[in-house]
């Protein structure tokens, strides 16, 4: 009879939101989870939990990756942020701004993902065209199909975003 293994116990250094974190389990444990269960950041979403949805979006060097297929052992040294770190603190972004002005969530799941989305968008292409944000957004899924607020709430964070 053999015994079933155990995970390897793995230890991962990381920084989320501009805190050194360290993780210490099994090396394949999603990101989502570590984020969620253990630091408890529950403005990253679980939705599909492979990756295809895009409600768990993160930046991990300042590029959108889905959280929830994105093991931990694969952030070893890198920097996370998630929506709760995209501003500073007693501040918002110009995204949150504008998702407010153009009243953008409905039932509001994926909204975290499409704002981590928009936000590595405007970070490298501050002068994206619609044709730009409607390809970039497209893996984003929203079951309430509001997707002409959120190219709108981008267009006015973009026009902020020239302003300031």
């Amino acid at each position: 009879m053999t015994q079933p293994s155990s995970p390897a116990t793995s230890v991962v250094r990381f920084s989320v939101n501009g805190e050194a974190r360290t993780f210490e389990g099994d090396a394949q444990t999603p990101l989502l989870w570590v984020l969620r269960d253990t630091l408890k950041l529950t403005g990253t979403k679980y939705s599909c939990g492979i990756g295809l949805c895009g409600a768990c979006t993160v930046h991990m060097d300042g590029q959108p990756v889905r959280a929830c297929a994105t093991p931990v052992s694969s952030v070893a040294g890198k920097k996370i942020v998630t929506i709760e770190g995209l501003a500073p603190a007693d501040d918002e972004h110009p995204l949150q701004t504008a998702w407010k002005k153009h009243q953008v969530p409905q039932c509001g799941y994926c909204q975290s993902g499409q704002i981590m989305q928009a936000a590595a968008l405007l970070a490298t292409r501050p002068n994206a065209t619609e044709a730009q944000i409607e390809t970039y957004m497209e893996p984003i899924l929203c079951r309430c199909g509001t997707y002409q607020r959120i190219r709108a709430a981008i267009k006015d964070a973009q026009a902020a975003g020239r302003q300031g």
